[in-house]
């Protein structure tokens, strides 16, 4: 509906346009043909000859022109006559001739009477009316001041939720000022908050009474403003300012008092606390009696079940005590057979090893005799070993003089031997060098020289 309105004005205004410029170029044609023959008559004058137009000029299409306008007033009418009412808001007819209508226009599109009738929207959203507590750099909102039982200025910061009650905007527009929020609600709130707060003292005020004032506060407010189609949704209390002096003095009590409730809980603390160690002390008590009873009874019982057991105790004493004697003569007899059993023992052992020193005596005779005879036979063949191979003598000296000597067997005459030259001069050397052997008899040398060298000019070799 609001393009319609658009396309509507839109065309009236072309169709007013285009009258106009119709009626101006026939004028302007006009006026340049009047030029024209203005210019031809005066170059005709010059010469004696003086042009008349033969006809008159055209005339302006003035009926054209009014045509078009007539179509434009109509176009133009039906917009005009076409209202919007936007969302969130309402309206209300007012007429030139009629006054006030009491229908609410809502959103949407309205019919109304161009030139005559006049629509006047109202916000019917939510709307919130705030105060301050106190002046400042940040305040935004009026401050409210009201003075309580003791004539003490208390800044209230307050805030109201409200709209406005849109099947009453017909009233609303006759009956209220304007601006509703500023010239209303403003005066409304102030005025109710500054009637009850000289009802209650600073202290109720700040602390105890506060949400009872609120709860006055928005009965009284709501009531007055719903009688001016005003629907009050919330109010809020949200912050009040006491004087500097007395925040200070009520901060100081407030101390106080939170002092004294400690110190009364504390003390309350501490009275509970004896009251349980005089309860704890008499349950120890009871328990304390209670075992020492228990204590003295199990003692009787136990006498009782003492005296009944020796009854039949001391019989199986008395059989014990045989028992004993018994077992001590049983004891007795088996320490004197034992006894007689070890003499028998030892007596068995020492003619045992009598016996057995006389075998080991025997067998080392023999053993010595056995021995002897052999180490004769050994001999025997050892002499014949010798006699038949006399260098063996040296062989065996030599083997028990070091057992880091290399022995090497060499035929006595060197023949057919590469190595006995050799070895012979080396053996001279050493026991030339060693003094062992004289110059002047070099042949004892050659006669027991089997080996080649001696021990620190050999490395350790094994034994053949």
């Amino acid at each position: 509906m609001l393009a319609l309105k658009f396309f509507l004005m839109i065309l009236g205004l072309g169709l007013f346009g285009s009258a106009g410029i119709i009626v101006a170029y026939d004028v302007y044609v006009a006026a340049r043909l009047r030029w024209l023959l203005e210019q031809s008559s005066g170059q005709g004058g010059a010469e004696g000859i003086t042009l008349k137009p033969d006809r008159p000029f055209g005339p302006i299409r003035s009926k054209l022109a009014g045509a078009l306008a007539l179509a434009g007033i109509l176009p133009v009418l039906l917009a005009l006559s076409i209202s919007v009412v936007p969302d969130g808001y309402a309206g209300i007819r007012v007429s030139q001739i009629s006054g006030v209508h009491p229908a609410t226009l809502y959103p949407g599109a309205h019919f109304q009477t161009p030139f005559i009738d006049t629509i006047v929207l109202y916000d019917t959203r939510e709307q919130v009316y705030t105060t301050s507590a106190a002046s400042g750099p940040k305040t935004t909102g009026e401050v409210l001041s009201v003075q309580a039982r003791e004539g003490l200025n208390i800044g209230l910061a307050v805030s109201v939720r409200y709209r406005l009650d849109p099947t009453r905007l017909g009233s609303i527009h006759q009956n209220l000022p304007q601006p509703v929020g500023d010239q209303v609600v403003a005066p409304v709130v102030s005025s109710i908050y500054r009637q009850l707060a000289p009802n209650y003292e600073t202290r109720e005020i700040f602390a105890v009474k506060r949400e009872e004032l609120r709860t006055h506060a928005a009965d009284a407010i709501k009531a007055r403003l719903a009688s001016d189609g005003i629907v009050v949704r919330e109010v809020l209390l949200r912050d009040i300012q006491l004087p500097a002096e007395y925040a200070k003095g009520l901060e100081g009590l407030l101390l106080k008092e939170q002092e004294n409730d400690r110190l009364g809980t504390e003390q309350e603390i501490k009275q509970k606390e004896v009251r349980i160690a005089e309860l704890e002390a008499d349950a120890q008590k009871a328990r304390d009696v209670k075992r020492a009873e228990a204590q003295a009874q199990v003692r009787v019982l136990q006498a009782k079940a003492e005296a009944d057991a020796m009854q039949y105790t001391l019989p199986l004493k008395q059989k014990q005590i045989e028992q004993s004697k018994l077992e001590a003569e049983a004891r007795k007899e088996a320490t004197l057979q034992n006894a007689e059993a070890a003499a028998q023992a030892k007596i068995i052992d020492s003619k045992a090893e009598v016996e057995r020193q006389r075998n080991l005596a025997d067998a080392e005779a023999n053993r010595i005799r056995v021995t002897a005879a052999a180490d004769s036979e050994r001999m025997k063949y050892e002499a014949s070993v010798l006699k038949q191979n006399p260098m063996l003598i040296q062989k065996i000296i030599a083997e028990r003089l070091s057992d880091k000597l290399q022995i090497m067997m060499v035929p006595m005459d060197g023949k057919n031997f590469f190595a006995a030259d050799v070895m012979r001069s080396a053996f001279q050397n050493n026991l030339n060098n060693s003094g062992s052997v004289s110059p002047e008899n070099p042949d004892e040398s050659d006669d027991r020289a089997p080996v080649a060298a001696t021990a620190s000019q050999r490395k350790p070799a094994k034994r053949p």
